[in-house]
Parts: structure tokens; sequence; C-alpha cells
């Protein structure tokens, strides 16, 4: 197989996962999730590997 038979269909599959995504993001509920009381500010370090603050590394 070729690179650009190969990227193209690597596309194609790329597209189709994204939709079923986006379906799949559509039939999920809402939830109303209760804002955290002295949590970190910033990103979701579990969601970006963040473990960092004020020069303190932690880990679970």
């Amino acid at each position: 197989m070729t690179d650009t038979k190969k990227a193209q269909k690597l596309a194609k599959a790329a597209e189709r996962a994204l939709a079923e995504a986006r379906e799949r993001k559509k039939a999920t509920p809402k939830t109303d999730m209760p804002n955290e009381l002295g949590g970190r500010e910033g990103p979701e370090p579990t969601r970006f590997g963040d473990w960092e603050k004020k020069g303190i590394t932690s880990d679970f």
C-alpha cells in the first residue's frame, strides 16, 4: 500500500471516529456537577498531567 493510499485510509477512519464521537457526545446526558470547595485552580491535573503547585510536585 502506498503512503498516499494509507494516508487517505487513515483520514477516512479519522472522519468516521470524529463523527461517532460527536454523536456519542450528543447522546450523553448533561450532568450538573457541584463546584469543588478548596480545590486547586487551573487545568485539571488528572487530565493535563500537571502535578506541580508552587514548586511542589505531588502524586497519588
